[in-house]
């Protein structure tokens, strides 16, 4: 099991960010793919068309969202941490993903990078 951490920065509100990340409307928009989402606890979520599938286990609106997605029979969850702080005009998301399998790290981390964090940027900042 392997951890990533990754800081970004998207010139938005966390207000718009926190929006960007739970409502499923939006997630459509920058991911193309119907999406499973709201900002309680409890939910069952669903994205990419079930590509990433968990829960959310903690929700501090415009602030914090901890989730524990779904690889199947693992020993510890993997546990999903976006906290999201005011830096200027813009918002500094800090990401830590925990007990992600060896062997879907690589995938995970240009995941993270390109299609979920990159997306959402690019969308919120150019549309």
């Amino acid at each position: 099991m392997k951890e990533f951490t990754y800081n970004i920065e998207i010139t938005s509100s966390q207000e718009e960010v926190f929006n960007a990340l739970t409502n499923p409307f939006q997630i459509e928009l920058w991911t193309g793919y119907p999406a499973v989402m709201d900002e309680k606890v409890g939910t069952i979520f669903s994205l990419w068309e079930g590509d990433i599938t968990g829960c959310n286990l903690e929700v501090a609106k415009d602030y914090k969202l901890v989730q524990e997605w779904f690889f199947g029979e693992t020993e510890q969850p993997s546990i999903v941490s976006m906290l999201l702080k005011k830096a200027g005009n813009k918002t500094r998301i800090e990401l830590k993903h925990t007990n992600i399998p060896s062997d879907a790290y690589d995938e995970i981390v240009e995941g993270w990078k390109d299609y979920y964090l990159g997306s959402m940027k690019n969308f919120l900042e150019f549309y």
